[in-house]
């Protein structure tokens, strides 16, 4: 038992050297989220021939 007592604190010893370390740092420079978003809407309106030809008789409708 006393020969094998060394022996086991050795083996934690090495065991618990070898545990990886994490670190958490903050960035240097800030985070950035560019938020550029164009939106483009476009709005067709079919119209008649029937109602076409009217506006275009009467051009003091709208």
């Amino acid at each position: 038992m006393t020969r094998t007592l060394p022996a086991t604190l050795a083996l934690i010893t090495i065991i618990a050297a070898c545990t990886p370390t994490l670190k958490i740092v903050a960035p240097d420079k800030p985070i950035e989220i560019n938020l550029n978003v164009t939106i483009e809407q476009e709005v067709r309106v079919i119209l008649d021939k029937e109602v076409d030809d009217l506006i275009a008789n009467n051009p003091d409708l709208f």
